[in-house]
């Protein structure tokens, strides 16, 4: 099962909001528009703004959807949206910034400026907190709210108390506390407090004229708001029908997440930091764009798409258009493609939007070769299965897969990566294939339940509900705890 795929008798609630547009360039695809504003139908997104930029330029920016729901108020170029952590890469900035006046180097230890710090913490750098391989205890308790109540020595006091996480340099684990301390260092540094800082050497230099820190205790005009598909139920998360939701970001935690902004703004501040105007030397910019590597070697980042984590910014690393991407709260993504003239900004006023699984899908309009009809983000196994399926006939997917298996012994058919490509392939209307690649999941993973699961989701689509049901029982019988199969029988057995 995939909750990324909704089928069409899902596609409600926003069908019927307008969708207004702001200084759209004229030569721009309306095929991108018709893209987002499905993909908005499909994830019941109120608000996005789009901004792509080319040649030092934004050649697109566009506007969609509501900002208020509540009071109807559509979303214009002047919309501002909490850009969440995307926060983090303008603190990257303003350390390499620091580092380029000679006033710390990233390889220095915290403890160089901070007094105080636990015996633990005292060897731990500031390229270690801002690329989370620290291992330091988070500063956000188990609701996922800052310690202290809003108190930066309570916050403080609480957390030196806890024990290290891991070994520091073991592993990426996302923690808030590091950037807690950044900020305070920036603020000793450069004479002045970080949030003024930044304001002074990234928002007005960049031209940034709408973009402010703050949070939902703020009165912002033109605010998008906040809203969420997800509720916190005792000590878990749910998802949940889209509501409001409240951000709180205590002022000393504002380098960890904080600002507002919009999509001309942020396309301004690619533009400045592209050209020279924030950051001096380029090679501050490739310092602050490397991952970190961890201690056996590797990269390691939030998923299989964000799989880096650099100085501040999460590092799309693979060998086609590689990127850097900021995320921001599951609402906003910004892609910098590192071997192409293009980046691309969207800001969204839900969690849950997840942006940065379609970012390169819009990328793919200007980068055709991008377009996931075209294989782009397979893995290498994956697109030499995709080829042979292509000359040779989907439904033959079995049997092509064990020769190549014997042909080549490294193939490595991995079973998420099947599973998505099978939702794609349904999101592309290709139901056959789909289906297809579902079967050989179940096949290569027989104890999956989850490929059982998605094989009887698809086969249900295409109307094969006596299939669909023995795969929905096959899953259940492997999981008993499976509430979607569960339903899914219930209702082909009626």
């Amino acid at each position: 099962m995939n909750l990324k795929y909704i089928t069409s008798a899902l596609l409600i609630g926003l069908l019927s909001l307008p969708y207004l547009s702001h200084a759209q360039n004229a030569a721009t695809p309306d095929s991108i528009d018709v893209f987002v504003k499905t993909k908005m139908q499909q994830k019941h997104i109120p608000a996005l703004q789009l901004a792509v930029v080319r040649q030092g330029k934004i050649v697109k920016l566009k506007s969609y959807g509501i900002a208020n729901p509540e009071n109807a108020i559509a979303a214009t170029d002047q919309s501002i949206f909490s850009i969440n952590s995307i926060t983090k890469a303008f603190v990257g900035v303003a350390v390499m910034q620091l580092a380029e006046e000679g006033k710390l180097k990233i390889s220095d230890r915290v403890s160089t400026y901070i007094d105080s710090l636990p015996a633990a913490w005292q060897q731990i750098t500031i390229q270690q907190v801002l690329t989370h391989t620290s291992g330091l205890p988070d500063i956000l308790d188990e609701t996922e709210q800052v310690m202290g109540n809003g108190d930066e020595q309570a916050a403080m006091k609480q957390v030196k108390a806890l024990p290290m996480e891991f070994k520091t340099g073991e592993k990426f684990a996302y923690n808030q506390t590091g950037y807690v301390l950044i900020g305070q260092i920036i603020t000793k540094l450069s004479g002045m407090h970080f949030t003024k800082f930044i304001e002074e050497r990234q928002f007005k230099v960049a031209g940034m004229k709408l973009t402010r820190f703050g949070d939902s205790f703020d009165i912002i005009p033109n605010s998008a708001g906040a809203y969420t598909n997800v509720k916190h139920v005792g000590n878990r998360f749910i998802r949940n029908s889209p509501g409001v939701g409240y951000m709180q970001f205590p002022v000393f935690f504002r380098t960890a997440a904080g600002i507002l902004s919009t999509a001309t703004d942020m396309g301004n501040w690619i533009i400045a930091l592209k050209s020279g105007k924030l950051l001096k030397n380029e090679a501050s910019i490739q310092a602050m764009w490397q991952p970190a590597i961890l201690n056996n070697g590797k990269i390691g980042g939030f998923n299989q798409l964000t799989n880096g984590y650099a100085l501040g910014w999460p590092t799309v690393t693979r060998e086609e258009h590689p990127a850097v991407g900021p995320v921001g709260g599951g609402r906003n993504a910004v892609f910098v493609y590192l071997k192409d003239d293009l980046s691309i900004v969207v800001l969204s006023n839900l969690m849950g939007a997840n942006p940065e699984q379609f970012v390169d899908e819009i990328a793919g309009y200007y980068i055709p070769e991008m377009h996931e009809i075209n294989g782009f983000g397979l893995s290498p196994s994956v697109k030499k299965l995709r080829a042979e399926l292509i000359k040779q006939g989907f439904s033959k997917a079995i049997p092509i897969a064990v020769k190549l298996k014997k042909q080549t012994p490294d193939l490595d058919l991995q079973e998420d990566e099947l599973n998505g490509w099978g939702y794609q392939l349904l999101g592309q209307k290709k139901p056959a294939e789909a289906v297809a690649i579902f079967k050989l999941n179940t096949a290569l993973y027989p104890k999956s339940a989850n490929a059982y699961d998605s094989l009887g989701e698809a086969l249900e689509i295409t109307g094969n509900n006596k299939e669909s049901l023995l795969n929905y029982q096959k899953s259940l019988a492997l999981n008993p705890g499976n509430k979607n199969a569960a339903e899914r029988i219930k209702a082909l057995s009626n």
